[in-house]
């Protein structure tokens, strides 16, 4: 299993980057900042691109800077550009259904109403790439969903939510030099507290 680019699903600007929807570009940007490495614009990708080496790895980091719900035109873009398959592909995202201060990883799957993840799988044509899904908890309504995902969470739910990030950032590495399982027990395992 290898993993050739890892994005992270954000929604463009300042007014929101510090919003719920923006988890999974706080998990690229906290890899990038913990491998010393710096993310620049590159607009023939739509977004902020990096590399690192992972082990013997080589990976490519993206966080778009389309809208979330146009996120597959920069996956596209990069994922034809370097010739890397669907199943080479990691995409963080934030996910209302897990708990907060949690974070999954997956192979495939659906899009589970998330714009990004249902742009992506429409420009990919495959639904066959790894998610790190980071729990932001549900607001208890679905007519709050928006609100909730285009929120910035309070202090205390921040701080549980980068805490899954970070462990997501440990797991990483385990997942690109050695498999998905051994990531998958550890970071599934992960409690805060």
């Amino acid at each position: 299993m290898t993993i050739k680019l890892i994005v992270g699903l954000a929604n463009p600007s300042a007014e929101y980057a510090a919003t719920r929807h923006n988890a999974g570009a706080w998990y690229v940007e906290l890899l990038a900042e913990r491998y010393r490495q710096t993310l620049k614009e590159e607009s023939k990708f739509y977004g902020y691109t990096g590399r690192l080496a992972l082990g013997a790895q080589d990976v490519r980091l993206l966080v778009p800077t389309t809208f979330m719900n146009l996120s597959g035109k920069a996956v596209a873009a990069m994922a034809t550009f370097y010739r890397i398959a669907p199943e080479n592909i990691l995409v963080a995202h934030d996910e209302l259904d897990l708990l907060l201060g949690s974070a999954r990883l997956k192979l495939g799957g659906g899009h589970g109403g998330h714009n990004g993840l249902k742009d992506i799988i429409s420009r990919l044509g495959n639904p066959q790439f790894y998610r790190l899904r980071i729990g932001i908890g549900h607001p208890g309504d679905k007519n709050h969903v928006v609100g909730f995902v285009l929120g910035k969470p309070p202090t205390a739910e921040r701080q549980l939510i980068d805490g899954a990030i970070d462990e997501a950032v440990r797991c990483t590495e385990i997942l690109v030099t050695q498999d998905a399982v051994k990531a998958m027990n550890r970071l599934h395992a992960y409690r805060l507290g």
